[in-house]
């Protein structure tokens, strides 16, 4: 035992070996997001579905990540990551790794899921499909509905290289003077404003002579066989299909912005001019147009992806709106959650405040709501729009990361801010692609006189927190909502999140000082019950970790469970280590990126990593700590990652209810048993997904959760 004891100290927990690349650990995520499409057990409209936000994921991490690295190529930055990479090998990794996965992603669409689709009806043809009837609709709509928006842009000496906006789809064009023989190349750009593919009408909808429920063509092709209309009097000899995806990361010198609200603004416009850093080109688009198109937006081989089949797969999502349920998932509509089930609709809170009403049930005890499964709109919404209209309330309190175009819970400030409560709204315009949708919030709300406040100097706000103070007789009582999900009513239908309602005095407190910090110059440093980052969480989860150690060295009963989005903070990972090593058994629930090693002898053989890609979106944070016992569990925002530590504002509540806790608890053994949505993280980076045992029955955790709620519902 001393030897072992020895030995582990010997092993350097710095060591690149015992980290993964975050972007490849990224890669490997959106590969488990690529198998639900590949996965024949997930309904056909559903693996459409999967296949586009592989797609709209790739889109992002490009504008991001990729042009991060490429920028820091380019400043000659050669520092190396955790896993001991520079920049430039990070984006030749990228490239080895990806470039199998997007063909993998294509050639399952053209060959197997494009084959289904018309198996049921669902008719995604080329031109030379089309029968003559069919032609003659596509040509009657092109001339009416498609040609008045073109314009295509020639380039030659006296026209330069056109402009060519993110994420655009594009038909390169050659064309042919038949006068001077000349050859000469002209871009068309396919218009986002009309649909991707072409619908044809009910007495059209017909492939080999047989009605079907869908027929259509993709836009472009319908450009592409009337170029002459664009070209008169020039002979089309080839057009080839393109997109590319430009740098939209922005830096953002916050302490040179007089005026941060008007800063991001210009920001935000300059967003879609950044560097190309990815092109995608047909298959057979020949060496020379190839060539033209990268020399003219400086790009080398590494950033050109060829495409054989259909370009930017994220168009496929449309066809999730077919009437057609039998391919899709199970409809599953939220339930309201027993202990708020006798509440008042929502519509009714112009009426004064009752006995059973959110705040009397929030006196009696704290309320966790699990969504989707539970209404987002019968219990955070409910407190939000109840507040605005209760006459005792005085003073409500929020943060907005992200929200919807239309949000009720804003119109609910608006409608507080009229009814002449005290109104602080905390709107981070740093939200990356949200920032233009919180501006015009934030401007709607400013006019009714909202106090809005648009974050703090270097730090995003992250957090999610509603504090609501209320008289009541000859108190002032404070009413809290933490919760790990944003303020948006659509997501919350689609992510897997937490909400914990609750009015403990101590973490009212607290939350009257993080708004504090958040809107004045309170530097609080100490915190009754939150872990508050980047003040007080780094070292509170370390110690929550040491103690776990501490109690398995005295009584062999460590134990941690960990459900976040990303592990990806080197300390953070080797304090994992660390226990590991003493012996604590570590269970992970890691959806997206994990940079731990888990299984190797000696560092992490004690820790378990697994990832669950569903029909929701896992996003809710978790800790579990066994505490020899005396088990604490914790809920919130933040990830384990750098930015989440130290330069976001992130509040993690306890749970100090035991029902609660042992809700929690159950939540995340059941995502540890799942074997239809789970993967099993290996000691090499791989992921293996779990599959049942021929004696077992397959469980996931997803389908328990909604039955559960079925069932607490008496549905």
């Amino acid at each position: 035992m001393a030897r072992a004891k020895e030995a582990t100290q010997d092993i350097n927990l710095n060591d690149p070996q015992y980290f993964f690349n975050r972007e490849l650990s990224w890669l490997e995520f959106n590969r488990r997001v690529l198998h639900e499409s590949l996965d024949p057990r997930t309904p056909l409209l559903e693996r459409l579905k999967f296949a586009a936000i592989f797609c709209s994921n790739l889109d992002e991490f490009f504008m991001v990540r990729v042009s991060a690295l490429k920028e820091q190529v380019q400043a000659g930055i050669t520092s190396l990551t955790p896993d001991g990479r520079s920049p430039q090998e990070q984006l030749d990794a990228i490239y080895h790794h990806l470039r199998p996965m997007v063909t993998q992603a294509h050639q399952h669409f053209e060959t197997v899921l494009r084959q289904e689709m018309h198996e049921h009806g669902i008719c995604l043809l080329s031109y030379v499909d089309l029968s003559p009837e069919q032609r003659r609709y596509l040509q009657d709509f092109f001339e009416k509905r498609i040609f008045p928006v073109l314009t295509p842009l020639a380039v030659d000496p006296g026209h330069p290289f056109p402009f060519i906006s993110n994420l655009s789809l594009n038909l390169a064009v050659g064309v042919k003077d038949p006068d001077t023989g000349v050859e000469l190349f002209a871009r068309v750009k396919v218009p986002n404003l009309l649909p991707r593919f072409v619908e044809f009408p009910k007495d059209l909808r017909q492939h080999d002579g047989h009605p079907v429920v869908w027929t259509g063509v993709p836009l472009e092709q319908a450009i592409a066989h009337n170029l002459e209309a664009l070209f008169p009097g020039m002979v089309i000899q080839e057009y080839y299909p393109f997109r590319i995806t430009r740098d939209t990361d922005f830096e953002l010198q916050e302490d040179e912005a007089d005026d941060l609200l008007e800063a991001i603004e210009q920001e935000v416009r300059q967003r879609y001019l950044g560097a190309v850093v990815r092109m995608e080109i047909h298959a057979s688009t020949p060496a020379a147009m190839r060539q033209t198109l990268m020399e003219e937006m400086d790009l080398s081989e590494h950033d050109v992806y060829e495409i054989d089949g259909l370009l930017n797969l994220r168009d496929l999502m449309s066809f999730l709106a077919l009437p057609l349920p039998e391919l899709k998932d199970k409809p599953y509509t939220w339930v309201i959650p027993p202990r708020l089930r006798h509440l008042a609709d929502p519509d009714e809170f112009d009426q004064p405040a009752r006995e059973d009403d959110i705040f009397a049930v929030m006196r009696r005890r704290d309320v966790i709501v699990h969504h989707p499964y539970e209404s987002f709109s019968a219990s955070v919404e409910q407190f939000i729009r109840q507040a605005a209209a209760d006459p005792q309330v005085l003073t409500i309190k929020m943060t907005l990361y992200r929200t919807s175009s239309d949000s009720p819970i804003v119109q609910a400030l608006i409608n507080a801010a009229e009814n002449g409560k005290q109104v602080v709204a905390l709107v981070e315009l740093k939200a990356r692609f949200d920032e233009e949708n919180n501006i015009n919030w934030a401007r709607r709300l400013e006019k009714v006189g909202v106090h809005v406040v648009y974050g703090l100097v270097g730090l995003k706000t992250h957090t999610k927190i509603v504090l609501v103070v209320r008289q009541e007789e000859e108190e002032v009582r404070r009413y809290c909502h933490i919760g790990t999900g944003n303020y948006n009513p659509k997501t919350a239908k689609l992510y897997t999140d937490l909400s914990l309602l609750t009015c403990q005095e101590e973490i009212g407190a607290d939350l009257t000082d993080l708004f504090n910090f958040l809107t004045g110059y309170s530097r609080q440093r100490s915190y009754r019950k939150l872990l508050v980052s980047p003040v007080n969480m780094r070292d509170r989860f370390l110690a929550l970790i040491r103690r776990e150690i501490d109690h398995q060295q005295e009584y062999g009963t460590g134990q941690i469970i960990a459900k976040m989005n990303s592990l990806v903070d080197p300390g953070m990972i080797r304090a994992l280590y660390e226990a590991s090593q003493a012996g604590v058994k570590i269970d992970l629930i890691i959806r997206g990126i994990c940079c731990l090693r888990p299984g190797l002898q000696g560092v992490s053989e004690n820790i378990r990593v697994i990832s669950i890609v569903g029909r929701y979106l896992e996003h809710s944070r978790i800790f579990y700590f066994h505490n020899n016992g005396q088990e604490e569990v914790y809920i919130g925002s933040a990830d384990w990652m750098p930015r989440n530590l130290d330069r976001r504002v992130e509040a993690i509540a306890p749970i100090e209810d035991a029902s609660i806790r042992a809700e929690l608890k159950q939540i995340l053994e059941t995502c540890l048993v799942d074997n239809r949505q789970a993967w099993d993280l290996q000691s090499d980076g791989t992921y293996i997904q779990r599959r049942p045992k021929s004696d077992a029955d397959e469980v996931s955790a997803q389908n328990i959760f909604m039955e559960r709620a079925l069932k607490l519902a008496g549905l």
